[in-house]
């Protein structure tokens, strides 16, 4: 390439030494890497200006930081995409209008997790690769592995979990797959970004057990399995300090203890301080902008551009600091496509929308069902399809993971295209988004217009509209069954970017209760007709209590991507058996989880994780609290069987081996779920934490041995006084199920 040729012929007796890696289970390389000397690395370093490297570690555009053109070092590309690749925005803030940018719009984050199908979280990251690498992008911001300590998080949708081993585990499948395609995965975002309310300055106070134990696995797992290129800094402060440029987290634990190589780059203006920035781990600082005139944008007064100058030429700083990000900025660009040729990508094409739809058809959680599911058509002639969410679009939608469709096919679409004209399909639109300030948790975080459909000024309802609740009751009485779809949205179409939004960036929920009027809705319905199924769109569960007892089926379909529809109406009607499990806790209130029990959300200033490490089902199966729906939790058309526990120790490693067996009349999958209890520990410890899994499918009648591998790893606790991890000796109880509250098997293994 021309790069390397004149880098040869600048520089004498220096050799370009590139190998091509495929090992993929490398800690610091990932998957289908070129990997440059790290002479090499200084020998360029060498040729450059003081002012060419800084060029090198802050933005030039939108989306796009600096390289050196009198070197040929290109700009590093970026986008948006923990769930497609984000439409294209050219060198500014604006999307563009005319550009050629649709994409694969796969489901989200959340709905990947509820898989618990490790092939898929590799797959999900290949088709985000391929179609990034076609769109000339080097580093793909995803994916999102914050967890989920609240319901109320307006970015669950785009997380994974509730638990640090579930995170982890998908998201290395995503970083392998996305990388081996030669686009840097980014995971974000580090860490402890668990809420949009006063994103940019909450402090949140953590004890270091509660980091390691629950925070920080999935960004070890990713890093030192995964081989993440790259990592996202988070706007949030952990103990006093912005993580972007946070000592402890960036220095000590991802450069020390992990040996991470790679690069970290700033969310978007979460950079705040110069002299941390260069001393603590910040690599490349972006979006700065955002939070100063980002129509007119200096990138020489960032704060790693001028100011950080400043400090070096002053002696306040030394440049081997600079020199460091720099040598990681090359390596990241030498392992991506930015200097290495990974190929050609592909977009749009059959493979890709037939994975989001394996994604969807997986991913999707069957929660209760009275008999009523699967539906036959030969015993439906009117089939009334009621919720404004059976004919409504999600992709363009959310925050940055806006993607620009291929197409999206809705519920109603999905299900029309199902049972063809065999059944008549009646849609009502029951309710309509309308706005009322009071639903909505204080002021949006952010204010920037990115989306082509962003207008400051638009007319919305102001209250819930009783002409389509009576059509729609009215449909729903002379049917023969009813499907309801509704849950949460995105965001009001037409609002700025932050404000009118449920399920997006920069705001967070308010409670868990059911908007515009649902829950009503759903109740007269049921009322007139008791064969209604329920399905939901959403990143979060929402209250239950006053539908779901006289509801027959409820289906909780996060967004489920382009294909969403049709996988919707193959679960309904029983062309696909559902297999997806929770990868949260459904609890009916807000209230009930310890974040807001016993820890506070979302603070003022501070955010107290007084909950510590009883996140989710830790908290909740310790404490023997009453949920709705537990984690792991979900239902298939057919039935399974466990047995034949046996549990061996080998040296440093126990074995466990499992039986399961299809013993209904229906083809299925069912999740093994590992949990491990220490039965007297010196330190207060959780009832259960999962620790491995395996997804199996069986025919009818069919049986399989799950064999799962737990090192000592599994067993060991972050110490709260020494500050170390410590395997304590003692029984250990070994829990076999397939819910946390489910628990089918139990042995135990003495340490």
């Amino acid at each position: 390439m021309k790069y390397t040729l004149f880098i040869l012929g600048i520089i004498t007796g220096s050799m370009l030494i590139i190998s091509c890696s495929s090992d993929p289970e490398q800690a610091t390389g990932g998957t289908g890497s070129a990997e440059v000397s790290e002479a090499k690395l200084d020998s360029l370093i060498n040729l450059m200006t003081l002012d060419e490297k800084l060029d090198l570690i802050h933005a030039s555009s939108s989306f796009t930081s600096g390289g050196v053109p009198r070197l040929d070092i290109p700009e590093l590309v970026f986008s948006d995409g923990p769930h497609g690749v984000r439409h294209e925005h050219g060198r500014g803030w604006y999307a563009l209008e005319d550009a050629d940018d649709e994409a694969t719009y796969l489901p989200v984050g959340i709905c990947l997790a509820s898989t618990w199908n490790k092939d898929l979280g590799y797959d999900y990251g290949e088709v985000l690769g391929n179609e990034a690498k076609e769109r000339g992008k080097n580093v793909l911001l995803g994916p999102g592995i914050n967890i989920i300590r609240s319901p109320l998080n307006g970015r669950n949708f785009e997380y994974l979990s509730e638990d640090p081993f579930l995170t982890g585990v998908m998201g290395v499948g995503y970083v392998k797959g996305l990388q081996a395609q030669g686009v840097a995965a980014c995971p974000k975002h580090y860490t402890a970004n668990n809420q949009e309310t006063d994103r940019h300055n909450i402090d949140a106070l953590i004890s270091k057990r509660a980091l390691h134990e629950i925070y920080l696995p999935a960004f070890k797992a990713v890093v030192q399995d995964g081989g993440a290129w790259s990592i996202m800094g988070a706007y949030n402060k952990v103990n006093g300090q912005y993580t972007t440029h946070h000592e402890y987290l960036n220095s000590t634990v991802l450069k020390g203890d992990w040996e991470f190589d790679g690069v970290v780059v700033s969310d978007w203006a979460s950079v705040k301080n110069t002299r941390e920035a260069l001393l603590y781990g910040t690599d490349i600082e972006m979006g700065t902008e955002l939070l100063r005139d980002f129509n007119n944008p200096v990138y020489e007064e960032f704060y790693l551009a001028n100011p950080a100058k400043e400090m070096i030429e002053n002696g306040d700083v030394d440049e081997s600091f600079v020199d460091d990000k720099v040598k990681r900025v090359l390596r990241l660009m030498y392992r991506t496509t930015a200097l290495t040729d990974h190929g050609p990508g592909k977009r749009n094409v059959t493979e890709h929308q037939q994975k989001a739809l394996e994604v969807a058809r997986e991913g999707i959680v069957l929660l209760k069902n009275d008999g009523l599911l699967p539906l036959e058509k030969s015993e439906i002639k009117t089939l009334a399809v009621i919720g404004h969410n059976a004919n409504r679009l999600f992709a363009g939608r959310g925050g940055s993971s806006q993607v620009n469709a291929f197409y999206e096919i809705t519920p109603l679409e999905g299900i029309r295209n199902l049972v063809g004209d065999d059944v008549e399909v009646v849609f009502a639109e029951g309710y309509e988004p309308y706005y009322d300030e009071s639903l909505f948790r204080g002021e949006g975080g952010d204010a920037a217009s990115q989306s082509r459909e962003n207008r400051e000024d638009v007319e919305l309802a102001r209250t819930a509209n009783e002409d389509l609740i009576q059509e729609a009751v009215a449909l729903a009485e002379e049917a023969d069954a009813v499907i309801f779809v509704g849950g949460w949205i995105h965001g009001h179409e037409g609002m700025p970017w932050g404000q009118g939004t449920y399920d997006a960036e920069a705001r967070d929920k308010l409670n868990l209760k059911l908007i515009f009027g649902q829950e009503e809705l759903i109740r007269q319905i049921n009322s007139v007709n008791d064969r209604t199924a329920v399905v939901l769109m959403g990143g979060s569960n929402v209250e239950m209590e006053n539908w779901l007892p006289d509801t027959p089926a409820y289906l909780h379909a996060w967004y489920p991507g382009m294909e969403g529809g049709t996988a919707i109406a193959e679960i309904l009607f029983g062309e696909v058996n559902p297999s997806g499990k929770l990868p949260m806790t459904f609890a009916n209130s807000h209230e009930d989880y310890p974040s807001h029990s016993i820890g506070e959300f979302p603070g003022d200033g501070t955010v107290d994780y007084a909950e510590d490490i009883y996140v989710g089902y830790r908290y909740f199966d310790t404490q023997n609290k009453d949920v709705f729906f537990p984690f792991g939790f979900g239902l298939t058309y057919t039935t399974f069987e466990f047995s034949d526990l046996q549990v061996s120790k080998q040296d440093d490693k126990v074995m466990v081996e499992a039986t399961v067996t299809n013993t209904g009349d229906r083809e299925g999958a069912e999740v093994v779920q590992i949990y491990v209890h220490h039965k007297d520990p010196s330190v207060d410890r959780p009832i259960r934490e999962l620790k491995g899994f395996e997804k199996v499918d069986l025919e009818p009648g069919a049986s399989a041995t799950v064999n799962i591998e737990l090192d000592e790893s599994a067993f060991m606790y972050y110490h709260p006084e020494d500050l170390k991890w410590v395997l304590e000796s003692g029984s250990y109880e070994i829990q076999v199920g397939n819910s946390s509250r489910d628990i089918k098997m139990r042995e135990e293994v003495i340490w």
